[in-house]
């Protein structure tokens, strides 16, 4: 009997198939321009509506309203009709008849139109679905995912058994749309080596394919952000596309696109140009709360002073309109702008009061976090958030939670820490993560140096709680027998607790595992070392030897950072040369694939080595290029665009002294004496000492001179002039002694006097005192790249360098005045 029905129905599909094709009502339902006309044939036609009519009906409902702009939408108003309940039940009725296709189409059509998950009709049209998944078309099945994806499904054993299938079938996927939805579905449930074929099928395919949607790059990147994988490739690809439709992008296209990037951690200034300008030019047609939250998030980091001024009043004006989600929008970009507005503040702050409810744990801790940082003076809001976080900490079961609700506690004005909060941290260490543990060890550092607990033995019980926290850092250290899984920890792992107690030793597990460091993971290994500051030759030389290995897979935007690695911590690997030149050519041969503001910290991070590509350096200094480089600089964050003006000003300067022959002119002139003049600060009691001793030695403070600024401006903290008999010359010039200058900095710019010849014999001496930040932080405390290459360009200009180390002046060899006295003296005058 059950073969004998699946017969009859397959071969009423087969008939119905046949005589549709002449269907007036058909064609009337696929000619209906209003939701109305529908529902009138509907009305007219219930006993006629076969499954294919009931499918194409409620396809041509969702098209009426996809086809409007998003605001003039009427979902509500069809989703409430009578007869749109009829179809729904008419299309449950007759679900065992419809096509596959029919069934994917309708439970798309009816999730666009925000018809819930637990209704009948999408229970059972998911159901069907599932029982034909093997049969289904690529485009059916690509489509069919994407509804459970907006079900919410994703760990779904469903979304398994599709990316089962797509497994299977890879190989035959020619079309980006299809793959981008079912990278995008199936994210979730991925192993790492078939996410790796999943892009790098992707790469291919937005390689080959000439018209790309912007859509089916922004799945991708929403792939990337699922996995937690930045894959600078594909990243790279899929900027290209947003480039090349920008005029296709709107605000909500531009504000995904810009999230996206946020939390992959990428940017492009280009992007970023073209964004601004489209966004800049459309400001007056963004009016409604949640598009002009879009905006806000989008325009405001980068927006110039008036625009900026247009958005905050609108913002203003707007508040008592925005839903929860879009005043946290709203005030992430504010700390972005670090703009401090204070009645945009108060006008958000007071919206607040009656949204609080809303947000599940983790949106109040960055909402906490925002209003400390954008100075908050609602005392009454902080009070609640302080019960609601609590509240939230008291029942979570979640370490990242309880960890990241005890370090925004940690935030708030005038907390009292209770004994609750202590309790619930010792219940969770031994399942935190090292970031966790980090949360949790600076909170506790910071209530007790504030004396913030206030019950008996609570000073006891804090540092027995650290210790514990130290010790499950430790142990989960010692634990770790996977590098890249160690490195993705590592990767949020920051702060002084971390440093003080779990460096070194996660410094000797790298070296351990050493054997795992591959071309996939020398930049994560570089950024953790970059940011340890310890020279490790073991591991700085299997990074140097791996990235000329494999230097053809590596991507070109991710060798900066491995340059930097050494550069900065003045590291030569025993093929130095080798490394250098392989980096060099794989760069010069790229140079079409990098930024404009990347090229530039890639050229000054090869002249601090002392390397000076001449296609690299001739591309720089060019008009054109500067001026491009000059328009992206105003759309990049404030941070970005300092170090890369910082990095063009050294790169410059390196030019001109070490490189001559390329004819480059110094124009950095009155940008330093513009960093200059803002940096002026109370100088270093340590220096103020140093330059009383150094007035004692040299007979008078008319032989010294503080704070100077060389040629190429350079700052040393003193100079004085040695004849050939090694006697000081005098300043004719000289200004007030720092004795006399209550502490502040009085800078002497040589151009101002002129740069006299010396004497015969005569020296011209800089004096610096090193701090710890000149130096790497392990035993060996070598010097860093920036002051050694500082010595090397005032050894150019003429100088004798003299540098104090600050573990050789503080040393308890060094512990009376006349042992400096010695010292000094000794440095001075090349005494050995």
């Amino acid at each position: 009997m059950l073969c004998l029905k699946q017969v009859c129905l397959f071969t009423l599909r087969r008939y119905q198939a046949r005589t549709l094709c002449s269907d007036l009502l058909l064609s009337q339902i696929n000619g209906c321009t209003h939701e109305d006309e529908v529902f009138s044939l509907v009305g007219r036609n219930k006993a006629r509506l076969s499954e294919k009519h009931v499918g194409i009906a409620l396809n041509v409902l969702w098209q009426l309203q996809k086809n409007r702009p998003f605001l003039l939408r009427t979902t509500d108003y069809v989703r409430n009709h009578s007869q749109f309940l009829t179809l729904c039940v008419l299309a449950e009725n007759k679900v065992e008849l419809m096509e596959d296709e029919v069934i994917v189409d309708i439970l798309y059509s009816i999730l666009r139109l925000n018809v819930e998950d637990h209704v009948s009709l999408a229970k059972v049209l998911v159901t069907e679905a599932w029982k034909r998944l093997e049969r289904l078309s690529l485009p059916a099945l690509s489509k069919f995912a994407l509804c459970l994806y907006k079900q919410h499904r994703q760990f779904s054993p469903i979304i398994g058994q599709v990316a089962h299938i797509v497994d299977m079938k890879l190989d035959s996927i020619k079309d980006l749309r299809i793959l981008s939805v079912l990278m995008m579905t199936i994210s979730e449930v991925v192993t790492e080596s078939f996410r790796d074929r999943l892009l790098h099928k992707a790469e291919r395919l937005l390689e080959e394919e000439h018209e790309v949607h912007f859509n089916y790059a922004r799945r991708i990147l929403q792939f990337l952000q699922n996995v937690k994988l930045k894959y600078h490739p594909v990243l790279e690809k899929c900027n290209r596309v947003f480039l090349k439709s920008a005029s296709h992008l709107d605000v909500h296209n531009i504000s995904r696109i810009f999230g996206l990037y946020e939390q992959l951690g990428f940017d492009n200034a280009e992007f970023r140009l073209i964004a601004k300008q489209l966004l800049s030019e459309a400001i007056d047609d963004y009016y409604d709360p949640e598009t002009f939250a879009k905006l806000f998030f989008s325009l405001g980091p980068m927006a110039g002073s008036k625009v900026r001024e247009r958005l905050l009043v609108t913002a203003v004006n707007m508040a008592e309109e925005f839903s929860s989600h879009q005043i946290l929008m709203i005030l992430k970009t504010l700390r972005k702008m670090k703009c401090r507005n204070s009645h945009l503040l108060k006008k958000m702050t007071s919206v607040l009061h009656k949204h609080l409810d809303s947000y599940h744990v983790l949106q109040l801790v960055k909402l906490t976090q925002y209003l400390v940082v954008l100075h908050c003076q609602d005392l009454e809001l902080f009070a609640k958030l302080k019960t609601l976080l609590l509240g939230y900490l008291k029942s979570s079961v979640i370490p990242a939670d309880t960890a990241a609700v005890i370090r925004v506690l940690a935030m708030l004005p005038s907390f009292q820490v209770e004994e609750m909060i202590i309790n619930k941290a010792a219940a969770v260490l031994p399942q935190c993560r090292l970031h966790h543990l980090s949360c949790i060890a600076t909170a506790l550092v910071k209530w007790n140096h504030h004396g913030q607990f206030h019950w008996q033995n609570s000073s006891e019980l804090c540092a027995k709680l650290l210790q514990k926290v130290n010790d499950c850092g430790l142990q989960r250290l010692q634990k770790a027998n996977n590098l890249n899984l160690l490195l993705e920890e590592l990767s949020y792992v920051n702060g002084e607790w971390f440093e003080e107690v779990l460096n070194e030793e996660t410094l000797a597990m790298c070296r351990l595992l050493i054997d795992q460091i591959t071309w996939a993971n020398v930049l994560p290994l570089s950024f953790f070392l970059i940011k340890s500051e310890h020279r490790c030759p073991a591991l700085f030389d299997r990074i140097a030897s791996v990235t000329v290995e494999n230097i053809e897979k590596i991507p070109t935007s991710e060798i900066y950072f491995i340059l930097f690695l050494f550069s900065a911590l003045n590291y030569d690997p025993p093929e130095n040369e080798e490394f250098f030149k392989s980096c060099i050519q794989h760069l010069t041969s790229n140079l079409s694939h990098l930024e404009t503001p990347h090229l530039v910290l890639l050229a000054h991070v090869l002249a601090m080595a002392g390397y000076f590509p001449p296609v690299l350096i001739t591309t720089i200094f060019n008009i054109s290029f500067l001026s491009k480089l000059d328009a992206q600089l105003n759309v990049l964050p404030d941070m970005v665009k300092q170090r890369v003006h910082s990095s063009l000003m050294k790169l410059n300067r390196a030019v001109c002294l070490e490189c001559p022959e390329f004819h480059i002119p110094w124009f950095h002139e009155p940008y330093c004496q513009r960093v200059f003049h803002n940096s002026m600060s109370q100088i270093n009691p340590q220096r103020q000492h140093i330059h009383r001793m150094l007035t004692e030695i040299l007979g008078g403070s008319h032989y010294s001179r503080v704070s100077v600024l060389t040629p190429y401006c350079y700052e040393i903290d003193f100079e004085c002039v040695l004849d050939v008999n090694k006697k000081p010359l005098s300043y004719m010039a000289q200004n007030t002694a720092l004795s006399g200058m209550g502490g502040t900095h009085l800078r002497h710019h040589i151009k101002d006097e002129g740069t006299k010849a010396l004497p015969p014999g005569a020296q011209r001496i800089a004096l610096e005192f090193l701090d710890s930040k000149a130096f790497s932080k392990d035993y060996s405390r070598h010097l860093k790249g920036e002051p050694a290459v500082k010595k090397r360009h005032l050894e150019m200009l003429g100088y004798r360098v003299v540098q104090i180390p600050h573990f050789e002046w503080n040393s308890m060899v060094l512990s009376t005045k006349s042992e400096q006295l010695e010292y000094l003296r000794q440095q001075l005058y090349g005494i050995q």
